[in-house]
């Protein structure tokens, strides 16, 4: 069983006496179904699910907002019981059916002791429809992603490995011994990746081939699906920014950079369809000064965040053979890395809220500058630098942090030890979930 900590705020959830009806948001295969079943299994006394996608049927049963007669008709077409305070009731795949994503205010309002929780890949684009009445205030959201590091060392058999890293603090580091394990296991999370089923399939005992095969396979059903996305004609262009992401991660990214022959407008609504699938990510540029980052970003600077690094290297046509090899981390290391890092870093924000990050370039000619990653906490801005092996300069963060005075401190993520000096917060690449403990820790 994957253990993920999403499971955990799902629990919290569950036992939150003021509650609302729950929506998970999240891009196709990365464990909703799986984790929601669970809850239902431990939490409850017994899970009531409805696959819109499997049993499009039952989408008769929300031709009403009655939330006694929506029901009753899901209790008879599953001959189920749906006892509030002891049933989980799974709305699965629910964006086909924008009528039950609006029935979730009424299920606040009329029936608040009945736990339900709603989940799809493709949400978002039910939000888009004209008809679409989102219940604002009455329903809690949560987002969902591929297993982070940590999540896959756990899962691959080393949970004390894992629990290990825990207990690390500033003042002692990763004990030497560790560290050959831990480097290891990032060389197969680089290639294996996120995915819970693939991760799954490598656990049991599946061949470099095998999941080279089932990446494939993800990465042709996202393009399968861009037929949900959009109309025919704008099909291709979905494609041509999906299939052009993983080789830009890492680079400002322009239009043409994607497709020199096709329009920007044309491109960039088919970008903005992929994000609200949760394909990829925009990473915008913003000033950095102070929050929120949003406020101060550039729409026309953005760089791309793939959905997960294991499906980004398949893309890239790199093969998992060689996922064992000790020079691995210098294979296209640098777009990788940023790639790892902002995979990491986004699985330690709160899923209860929506995941964003940025970067800051100055393009002066006389002083040129980048930062891979502005992230915030508590209120304040860090900027992040990127390395894939232990030697580069950190003359852009140096430049960041005198150019911001009111930033408490720049973070370098490496295969440098875990350090403290000279407003530099060094953390190895391993432990890259946990920069917010240790920046706490510093401050």
């Amino acid at each position: 069983m994957l253990k993920r900590k999403i499971d955990q705020k799902l629990k919290q959830w569950k036992q939150n006496r003021s509650r609302r009806p729950l929506l998970i948001r999240g891009a196709r295969q990365v464990g909703k179904t799986y984790s929601v079943t669970q809850l239902g299994k431990q939490q409850f006394t017994n899970c009531v699910t409805v696959n819109f996608e499997e049993r499009p049927e039952l989408a008769r049963c929300f031709d009403t907002l009655i939330v006694d007669d929506i029901l009753e008709k899901i209790a008879v077409l599953n001959d189920s019981d749906i006892r509030p305070g002891e049933t989980l009731l799974f709305l699965d795949e629910i964006q086909e059916c924008p009528s039950a994503i609006i029935a979730l205010r009424y299920f606040y309002e009329k029936l608040p002791e009945l736990h339900v929780i709603g989940a799809g890949s493709l949400v978002e684009m039910a939000f888009k429809s004209d008809k679409f009445r989102m219940p604002v205030g009455r329903i809690s959201f949560l987002f969902m992603e591929p297993l982070s590091f940590t999540e896959f060392i756990e899962a691959i058999g080393r949970g004390k490995l894992k629990e290990y890293l825990d207990r690390v603090e500033m003042e002692t580091g990763v004990d030497r011994i560790y560290r050959p394990e831990l480097e290891l296991a990032l060389r197969k999370y680089l290639m294996i990746g996120g995915m819970p089923g693939i991760v799954a399939a490598y656990v049991k005992h599946g061949t470099p081939d095998e999941i080279k095969l089932m990446q494939t396979d993800i990465l042709q059903t996202y393009q399968v699906d861009f037929a949900k996305y959009a109309s025919t004609a704008k099909h291709k262009y979905l494609k041509d920014v999906f299939q052009a992401a993983p080789r830009l991660i890492g680079n400002q990214c322009k239009y043409v950079h994607i497709n020199p022959h096709v329009q920007s407008r044309v491109l960039k609504e088919a970008l903005s369809l992929l994000t609200d699938a949760r394909c990829m990510y925009q990473v915008f540029h913003s000033t950095g000064r102070g929050v929120p980052l949003e406020s101060q970003i550039d729409p026309k600077k953005f760089k791309l965040l793939f959905l997960d690094v294991g499906l980004m290297q398949r893309a890239l046509g790199l093969d998992a053979a060689i996922m064992l090899e000790e020079d691995l981390m210098t294979v296209n290391r640098g777009s990788v890395m940023e790639q790892f890092i902002g995979q990491q870093l986004l699985a330690a924000m709160d899923p209860f809220e929506e995941r964003q990050i940025h970067f800051w370039a100055r393009e002066k000619k006389s002083s040129q500058a980048e930062i891979d990653y502005l992230t915030t906490y508590e209120g304040m801005v860090f900027p992040v630098e990127v390395k894939s092996g232990k030697s580069g300069t950190l003359k852009s963060l140096r430049l960041f942090l005198e150019e911001h005075p009111g930033t408490p401190f720049g973070i370098r993520f490496s295969m440098n030890d875990l350090s403290w000096h000279d407003r530099i917060l060094s953390i190895p690449l391993y432990m890259a979930e946990y920069w917010q403990r240790f920046a706490e820790r510093v401050l």
